[in-house]
C-alpha cells in the first residue's frame, strides 16, 4: 500500500472511530447528575411539578435530576442562566408558559430569545386557570358578568397577582374579546389577590387552580368559567369562557427546554424519558394535587406551540399596556 493510501486509510479509520465514540457517548447519557433550573422560588407550583418530574426521571434514567431554583425578574434570571449553559444535556430549564412566552414582551430586555436560545424537549403538564368571584357577586355565569360589565362600564374591578402576570393578562384578554371595561387592581402576588377576593374587597379575579381550589371547595369563592381552551377533567361541569366568548382560551403549560445546540439524540432521549415518566399513575396523582394535568408533546410539537403562542401574547401585552423595566 502506498504512503498516500495508508494515510487515507488512517484518516477514514480515525473518522469512523470518532463517530462511533460519539454515538457511544450519547447512548450512555446521562453519566452524571443533571441540573434542572427552575426560574421560580421554592414552594411555588412550577417548583412542585419540577420536583415531581425530577424524581421520576432520576428513577428512569439512572442519574440524579437536581432542581436548582434561580428566581428573580419574573423568571428571567433562571431562564437566562439556562440559555447560557453548556449545551450538553446536563443543564435543563423547567419553566412555565408565562415566563417563556410572555416575558419577552413584558420586559424591555428579558435577556433571552424564547426560540433561538433553546431546544424544546417536551411540554409535560398544563394547569387550569379559573375565573372566580366572591360568592356575593350577583353574576352567576360568564354571560351574566359580561352583561353586568356592559351595564356598568368601568365599575367592576378584578384582582391580579401584579402587573403583567398571567392573572392580569387573562383579564385584559376578556375585556378585549368581550368588549367590556373592568378596572385592574394589581397585588404583590397571587396569595394577596385571592385573599382580597375571598374577603370581598375586590369581586373578580383569574386565579390558578392551585391558588384557589381550596377556597372554591370551601364555598369562599365561586367559579364562573375556566380560562383554558378545554374543560378541566377535575371540573367537568364548569364551562370554559370560550363557550361564551368565542375564541377565548389560554392553557398555561409547564415544559422542559435545553440550551440551543444540545445534540438532537440527547433531546430525543430526554423527551422519551419524560413521556415514559408521564405514564406513571403515581406521577399523575402527584401532579393532580398541584392542580396540574399531564400533557404530552414531541420536541417538534412543543416548538410549534411556543412559536404559535408568542405573537398571541405579544398582542395581548401590547393591548394591556403592561411593561416591566
Amino acid at each position: 500500500m502506498s504512503p498516500m493510501n495508508r494515510l487515507w486509510t488512517a484518516l477514514l479509520t480515525a473518522s469512523a472511530l470518532g463517530v462511533g465514540a460519539g454515538a457511544v457517548a450519547q447512548d450512555k447519557y446521562p453519566t452524571k447528575p443533571v441540573t434542572m433550573i427552575v426560574p421560580q422560588a421554592p414552594g411555588g407550583a412550577n417548583d412542585a411539578v419540577a420536583r415531581i418530574l425530577a424524581a421520576k426521571l432520576s428513577e428512569g434514567m439512572g442519574q440524579q435530576f437536581i432542581v436548582d431554583n434561580r428566581p428573580g425578574a419574573g423568571g428571567n434570571i433562571g431562564t437566562v442562566a439556562a440559555a447560557r449553559a453548556r449545551p450538553d444535556g446536563y443543564t435543563l430549564l423547567v419553566t412555565v408558559s408565562s415566563a417563556h412566552v410572555i416575558n419577552p414582551f413584558l420586559y424591555k430586555n428579558a435577556g433571552f430569545d424564547p426560540v433561538k436560545d433553546f431546544e424544546p424537549v417536551a411540554m409535560f403538564a398544563t394547569v387550569a386557570y379559573l375565573l372566580v368571584v366572591n360568592p356575593s357577586f350577583p353574576a352567576k355565569s360568564v354571560k351574566e358578568l359580561i352583561e353586568l360589565a356592559k351595564a356598568k362600564p368601568g365599575d367592576l374591578q378584578y384582582a391580579s397577582a401584579g402587573n403583567g402576570t398571567l392573572n392580569h393578562l387573562l383579564g385584559e384578554m376578556l375585556k378585549t374579546m368581550a368588549g367590556i371595561d373592568m378596572v385592574h387592581i394589581p397585588y404583590k402576588g397571587a396569595a394577596a389577590s385571592v385573599t382580597d377576593v375571598v374577603g370581598g374587597r375586590v369581586p373578580i379575579s383569574f386565579q390558578s387552580a392551585p391558588s384557589s381550589i381550596s377556597f372554591v371547595k370551601s364555598g369562599k369563592l365561586r367559579v364562573l368559567g375556566v380560562a383554558n381552551e378545554k374543560r378541566v377533567p377535575t371540573m367537568p361541569d364548569v364551562p370554559t369562557i370560550g363557550e361564551t366568548v368565542r375564541g377565548f382560551g389560554a392553557t398555561p403549560w409547564y415544559g422542559v427546554l435545553a440550551p440551543a445546540g444540545t445534540p438532537k439524540p440527547i433531546v430525543a432521549q430526554l423527551s422519551a424519558a419524560i413521556a415514559k415518566a408521564l405514564d406513571s399513575k403515581d406521577l399523575q396523582d402527584k401532579m393532580a394535587t398541584q392542580g396540574a394535568e399531564v400533557a404530552r408533546t414531541t420536541p417538534e410539537q412543543f416548538a410549534a406551540l411556543i412559536k404559535e403562542e408568542l405573537p398571541r401574547w405579544q398582542k395581548i401585552v401590547k393591548t394591556s399596556g403592561a411593561q416591566v423595566d
